[in-house]
């Protein structure tokens, strides 16, 4: 039952739950439960998939004993900006067909647009667009990684709840294709998530406010 072997021991060499070995102790080669070990103790070369034992992620200990801040791993600063950009260009691209429905659809006999719940949707999606313009184009002249990462910050705010409130300014015909709204949302979501972005950024950014 999942068990193969060949030959007495200190000859086998089988598969056992996970594990395989080849020869006896002291001259065995195997993987256990992803651990890969080679020879005997003193002689060996292992790997393990168990991080349990690691220190925490941006933790060093200290003599005392007590954990102290290490400053966190870095993305490319150059992908990281790119990104940015990117979700810049869906910022803007989102506020201005949120503002052209806005004006062209009618409801009760007048545009959408009229109405102060849907103005304040644009305006706030303008106002996060040109926060993030300015803090992407900073970013590029100065080229500092804490730079980047602010505006990284700010970049993928302004995507992502700029497609949302663009999303609801087109109501139910924006989940649909025949608008476009709803690629941008998704395009987003998954740019948020590339290297450099979420709390990564914000970790570099408290790094450098606390030191």
């Amino acid at each position: 039952m999942g068990r193969s072997s060949e030959g007495a021991p200190g000859g086998s060499s089988g598969t056992v739950l996970g594990r395989s070995s080849e020869g006896a102790p002291g001259g065995s080669s195997g993987t256990v439960l992803g651990r890969s070990s080679e020879g005997a103790p003193g002689g060996s070369s292992t790997t393990s998939l168990d991080r349990s034992s690691t220190t925490a992620p941006g933790r060093d200990p200290s003599p005392s004993g007590f954990p102290v801040a290490r400053a966190p791993r870095v993305a490319d600063p150059v992908a990281v900006l790119l990104t940015a950009a990117e979700q810049l260009g869906t910022a803007a691209r989102v506020c201005e067909l949120a503002v052209q429905h806005a004006g062209t659809r009618e409801q009760f006999g007048q545009p959408i647009g009229a109405f102060q719940a849907v103005k304040h949707l644009c305006a706030q999606m303008l106002v996060r667009t040109e926060t993030a313009r300015a803090a992407v184009y900073a970013a590029a002249v100065t080229a500092d990684p804490v730079d980047v990462a602010a505006a990284r910050l700010l970049a993928d705010e302004a995507a992502e709840r700029g497609a949302r409130d663009c999303l609801q300014v087109h109501g139910g015909m924006g989940f649909t294709w025949e608008c476009e709204v709803q690629l941008h949302l998704k395009r987003a979501w998954v740019r948020t998530r590339r290297a450099g972005g979420g709390a990564e950024s914000e970790e570099l950014l408290a790094v450098d406010l606390l030191a």
